[in-house]
């Protein structure tokens, strides 16, 4: 069997488990001095050095002049697209787009009872890079999860890098820009297109923010320009876990399971934990006359060899243990009344409830993000949305009142602090309200 089946308890599936979690532990360092090179090679030769790795990595020559993408190309691009997959893709737009106005925050203010003005601006990032994962493949849902909310937020500028491919012009991800709304579009990628946007070139100006799948270079280096400029998160392989009973269909979750190991770097994760032993089996036999018939059945294969399990768990409680623990980017409820366990969902990137919502349906038009935290981050981590484009300012006004109320506990934490001048900067203030206060005395 491709899916190997686990009891909870048992050493093996202690084992398979602490290898799950082991992941959040990987990182890039194998490659970061190849990718420090690049970044450094582009801060120096600019425009110059993204032409040279783009003819090296993807097998394409540009141009600066044909660096970016015209407005008139993504237009044709988007009329020649075929009617059906361009309808698709704008209801997927529209579902995106209404999902995340849901997501804004908003500036408040108010006066606290010491007289004290408080609030917060909110303000949306002016210049936004969006990296689009391309080569080979093509992924216009990445261009409508990541352009859309930033839209939404009110970004002014949003420019998009993609890798070119020698194959084909990639139609689908130039009519999604176009969709989108996407204001710069410049035929690049590579951990050179993430240095560009950073730093900035001739073509290229420097973003605030830069959002955005991609391999082990790219992520390397958003994590490197990092500090230069905001990132959204570090993106990991695609996971999925699936918690069943015995009422689950056996071949909805084997199809499941398929559809994220599918993405074939070999590092994705696919995981059923459930109640039935039965259950555990008929999801195997599934999957592998399932595979006998797919197209990328090896590369789902590899997957499954290296992090795919079926566990078998003594009760519900249990399996939301494991699920919690392990943080999975997706998860899946196929239990009787899924909703009534969403209170001991604690960390997962997005819940899917019912037999009816598959992750795929999240991955594409369902209106939540798709990029989602992955290799345990969604301990700590959030789905991209609106709010990632937003910055928050903060408003303080103090009467004077308020400074005579509550200066003298400002004084004293920063003494205790030991930052004098801290405290003189509130002392001042006071002495001068104190003699104002007998002036007005004495007339």
């Amino acid at each position: 069997m491709s899916v190997r089946i686990l009891k909870s308890g048992t050493p093996a599936c202690r084992n398979f488990i602490a290898r799950l979690l082991d992941r959040r532990s990987a990182n890039g360092t194998s490659i970061d001095g190849a990718v420090s090179r690049i970044v450094a090679d582009v801060r120096r030769r600019g425009d110059r050095a993204l032409i040279d790795y783009t003819r090296r990595f993807d097998r394409v020559t540009l141009t600066a002049a044909n660096l970016r993408v015209g407005r008139t190309e993504l237009a044709a691009a988007r009329r020649a697209l075929d009617s059906e997959d361009r309808r698709a893709l704008e209801l997927a737009a529209r579902r995106i787009e209404s999902f995340h106005r849901h997501t804004l925050q908003w500036p408040f203010d108010y006066r606290d009872s010491s007289g004290v003005r408080l609030g917060q601006i909110v303000r949306p990032l002016e210049r936004v890079g969006v990296y689009v994962p391309g080569g080979l493949a093509a992924y216009p849902s990445s261009v409508l999860m990541n352009v859309i909310p930033a839209k939404v937020a009110g970004v002014r500028e949003i420019v998009m890098v993609s890798p070119p491919s020698a194959d084909s012009g990639r139609a689908s991800v130039l009519a999604a820009a176009a969709i989108a709304g996407v204001h710069e579009f410049y035929r690049v990628g590579g951990a050179h297109a993430v240095a560009a946007l950073a730093y900035g070139t001739a073509t290229i100006r420097p973003v605030d923010k830069i959002v955005g799948p991609g391999n082990a270079y790219v992520q390397a280096a958003k994590r490197m320009v990092y500090g230069v400029v905001d990132i959204d998160k570090m993106a990991g392989p695609s996971e999925v876990l699936v918690i069943a009973d015995a009422s689950a269909r056996a071949d909805f979750v084997a199809a499941d399971l398929i559809a994220q190991a599918e993405h074939g770097s070999g590092d994705e994760s696919a995981v059923l934990v459930t109640t039935s032993s039965s259950l555990a089996r008929d999801v195997a036999r599934e999957i592998d006359r399932t595979l006998n018939t797919l197209p990328r059945a090896a590369a789902v294969r590899r997957v499954l060899a290296k992090r795919g399990a079926a566990l078998v768990v003594r009760s519900l409680d249990e399996a939301f243990d494991i699920s919690n623990r392990i943080a999975p980017e997706h998860l899946e409820l196929q239990i009787a009344a899924p909703a009534r366990w969403l209170s001991r969902v604690k960390s997962a990137g997005a819940v899917f409830l019912g037999p009816m919502s598959p992750a795929p349906f999240g991955d594409y038009l369902a209106g939540p993000n798709h990029v989602l935290p992955t290799g345990g981050s969604a301990r700590f981590a959030s789905p991209l949305g609106a709010y990632d484009f937003l910055k928050r300012t903060s408003i303080i006004e103090a009467s004077a009142g308020a400074l005579h109320t509550l200066g003298p506990a400002v004084e004293r934490l920063a003494r205790l602090e030991g930052f004098e001048a801290h405290a003189r900067a509130i002392t001042v203030r006071m002495l001068a309200l104190s003699k104002r206060r007998r002036t007005e005395r004495g007339r």
